[in-house]
């Protein structure tokens, strides 16, 4: 098992540490790094409508002007149906983005344009702190941590704008805006993982209010306002450090969300819901030149990479980078060949080693994208479309597709696995199962 702990960071990385069940992201304080996120098909592919712009929208203000209804979310995919018997399930993959920070090195807008470039949707997990001056930080009132703490420290005010008005882009564009919670509490007394559901209550119901209260806070009347009901839109987050899961979901499913991304150590399986709400978990993926798997995140690739440091000797970057993007594209190629399992990808807006990482997300982005162009049934889509997509489909559907394991083609391929899904009872193998366990990995591809 290997760790590496930085002020705001404590993490586990690799598979083999996976069977720990923890992995972890941070960011280093005060706004210096950031902590950082068509054709539709039958089924509801995804799809920004590259090319094509948003219609403009009438803005109606919500509470102090913060944000503000404008409608219907503009360039989402056409609306999901269930699969017919015997179709082949597509090939999901959502990339993600914890923290949502934007300052100044330029990873946000780096990765609007190239989801834009290529039709896709992501899904941006915003820490409500990212939109609140460090000037007004005694707002926040953290559980079991001293008022106005954080463990990922403070935007600038000139990086608060900026984030601004990438989350605005981002929305306008047909991503989601989902939530990294607060102040990334991972370790002491204090640690998210020992919060009591009546504490993320308090969390969430702050994370929001200094999005939707941002004017206020901020006393800046001149950026425009983000272009959604932020209660609505809000549907699924992801812990800090994938920590304090079991006693957040209670509170997730009294709220309404329908998805969480916190677990740690899953496999590439089709997911299920735990108590209620759909858990979509980071996965083990193949690690090249390792018998372990790695996490399908940057952080768990740095983890395993250079151990203790973001800032490793330069001449290991390029071996690196190579094996972290073929990392990711290891996993969607096992996925996609054999049981077609939903594929989660983790990241943060940072240039640890160089920025090889990010060069390694848009690699791997690339390739996948490039399937999807040559006629593949590939979606790049954000948690809350693919959960749209699920949510339609025949429970005893779902229940065929979680008896395949890591790495399983379908017995006799897909037009006979689907053919008649009817006698399989709702809730056969796999419901109920949370899909986080590290053990019985299966085969790299």
């Amino acid at each position: 098992m290997r760790t590496l702990t930085r002020r705001g960071m404590l993490g586990i990385g690799a598979s083999a540490a996976a069977a720990a069940g923890l992995a972890a992201c941070g960011t280093q304080s005060a706004g210096r790094s950031g902590h950082p996120g068509r054709p539709a098909g039958k089924d509801g592919g995804s799809g920004s409508g590259s090319g094509r712009k948003p219609a403009r929208q009438l803005s109606k203000p919500i509470g102090d002007g913060s944000t503000a209804y404008t409608g219907k979310q503009p360039l989402q995919p056409a609306a999901p149906e269930p699969l017919e018997p015997g179709q082949t399930p597509p090939q999901f993959v959502v990339f993600s983005w914890d923290g949502a920070g934007e300052v100044g090195n330029g990873l946000f807008p780096r990765f609007l344009d190239l989801a834009k470039e290529h039709g896709a949707h992501m899904t941006f997990f915003l820490s409500g702190l990212y939109l609140l001056p460090e000037s007004k930080k005694r707002l926040y009132n953290p559980p079991n941590n001293p008022r106005g703490a954080s463990d990922i420290g403070y935007l600038t005010d000139d990086h608060v704008k900026a984030t601004l008005t990438n989350v605005r882009r981002a929305w306008l564009e047909g991503h989601e805006i989902g939530t990294h919670f607060n102040g990334h509490f991972c370790g002491g007394s204090g640690t998210v993982a020992n919060w009591t559901p009546q504490q993320w209550r308090s969390e969430i119901d702050q994370a929001k209010s200094f999005v939707k209260e941002w004017r206020t806070n901020t006393g800046w009347t001149d950026l425009p306002s983000l272009p959604f009901d932020y209660d609505k839109e809000l549907t699924g987050g992801r812990t800090p450090c994938l920590l304090g899961q079991d006693n957040l979901l209670p509170t997730a499913r009294s709220l309404g969300w329908r998805y969480d991304a916190s677990s740690p150590g899953g496999r590439q399986v089709w997911p299920d819901r735990r108590q209620g709400v759909w858990d979509l978990p980071l996965q083990q993926v193949p690690f090249p030149g390792h018998s372990f798997e790695v996490l399908s995140m940057d952080y768990n690739m740095l983890a395993n990479q250079s151990v203790n440091s973001t800032n490793a000797p330069a001449y290991n970057y390029p071996g690196w980078r190579t094996q972290a993007a073929q990392a990711y594209i290891s996993g969607f190629r096992r996925a996609y060949e054999s049981n077609r399992a939903p594929f989660f990808i983790g990241n943060h807006f940072e240039h640890w080693n160089g920025g090889i990482y990010m060069d390694a997300v848009e690699q791997a982005f690339k390739h996948m994208a490039r399937e999807k162009e040559k006629g593949a049934d590939v979606r790049l889509v954000s948690f809350r479309q693919f959960t749209d997509w699920i949510d339609v489909q025949k429970p005893e559907v779902l229940a065929k597709l979680r008896t395949l394991d890591v790495g399983q083609q379908p017995a006799g391929g897909w037009k006979t696995f689907l053919a008649d899904t009817k006698a399989t009872p709702s809730g056969a193998a796999g419901s109920g199962t949370t899909g986080s366990s590290a053990s019985g990995r299966g085969k790299a591809a």
